[in-house]
C-alpha cells in the first residue's frame, strides 16, 4: 500500500463520473500529485476542492502505477476571494499553469513556496500591484525550474552587467542599453523589479515584467498547446491593463 499524508494547495479538479472529482494538487515534497476523490462533487467536498485552497491531503493506492484515492481536509480557503475579478482571474491562472506545467511525482519544494506566498498576497497584499509583482518572480521561478531559465544577470551581447534594459525574445537574455541601440522596438522592456532591484515596481514595471514570462511560457512551457489556458491568461493580464488605466 502506497500512502501520502501532505498538505497540498489545490491546482485543478476535473469531474469524474456522477460524483467523484479527480485532484491534481501540489505537494511541498511529493511535488504534483492527482487523486480520485470519492464525492469530490458533493455539497460537502466542492468547497474544499477548490484551486488555490490549501488541504490536508492523504492519498493511498495499492501500487506507484495506480490511480491514488484522497480524502482531503480544508486548511485555508480563499474561495472568498473568487468574488472579485482580478484576483480570480489570478488564483485560475496560476492554480492552472502549475497543473499543467508540472510533472508529478517530482518535488519542487521552491515552487511550492513561491505559490503558496502569492496566493497568501492575493489576500493580504493592500493593491494588484503588489501581488502582480509575486505572480511575475513566480513565472519567472516556473520557467527556471522547468529548465528555460532566463538570464537577467549579463548582456547577452557584451556580456557585462551594466545598463540592462532589455530581454531578447529569441535568446531569454538580458541585452544593455548601448547594445540594444536601434533594436529597441524588437526587444521586451526589462523591469529592474525581476533582477531583484529594491523597492516596489510600478504597475507599469509588473505589466512588462508579465509580458517576458508570458512570452516564453507560451513558446516554451506551454508549447502551444493550450489556447484554453492562454485565454485564462490573456483575461489576467486584461483586467490588470484596465486596473493601470
Amino acid at each position: 500500500m502506497v500512502r501520502l499524508t501532505a498538505n497540498a494547495i489545490v491546482c485543478a479538479v476535473r469531474a469524474h463520473g456522477e460524483h467523484g472529482a479527480i485532484l491534481r494538487a501540489l505537494t511541498q515534497g511529493a511535488g504534483m500529485v492527482a487523486a480520485y476523490v470519492r464525492g469530490g462533487r458533493s455539497t460537502r467536498l466542492r468547497p474544499i476542492l477548490i484551486p488555490g485552497n490549501l488541504v490536508a491531503l492523504e492519498l493511498r493506492a495499492r501500487t506507484d502505477d495506480q490511480l491514488a484515492g484522497a480524502s482531503a481536509e480544508l486548511l485555508s480557503s480563499r474561495a472568498p476571494l473568487l468574488a472579485e475579478p482580478l484576483a480570480a482571474a489570478a488564483i485560475d491562472w496560476m492554480t492552472s499553469v502549475t497543473a499543467a506545467a508540472l510533472p508529478e511525482g517530482l518535488p519542487y519544494p521552491a515552487l511550492y513556496s513561491a505559490l503558496s506566498g502569492a496566493l497568501d498576497a492575493i489576500g493580504l497584499a493592500p493593491s494588484a500591484r503588489q501581488w502582480a509583482a509575486a505572480l511575475a518572480r513566480y513565472e519567472l521561478l516556473l520557467l527556471a525550474e522547468l529548465g528555460f531559465g532566463l538570464n537577467l544577470d549579463e548582456c547577452v551581447v557584451t556580456q557585462s552587467n551594466d545598463d540592462l534594459a532589455f530581454v531578447s525574445p529569441k535568446s531569454g537574455g538580458a541585452v544593455s542599453v548601448g547594445a540594444a541601440v536601434g533594436y529597441e522596438h524588437r526587444l521586451l522592456r526589462l523591469p529592474p523589479f525581476l533582477r531583484g532591484a529594491d523597492g516596489g515596481p510600478s504597475m507599469g514595471d509588473v505589466i512588462d515584467g508579465l509580458a517576458i514570462t508570458g512570452h516564453f511560457i507560451d513558446r516554451d512551457l506551454l508549447d502551444g498547446r493550450s489556447r484554453d489556458l492562454l485565454a485564462v491568461r490573456a483575461r489576467l493580464i486584461d483586467r490588470l491593463n484596465r486596473a493601470v488605466a
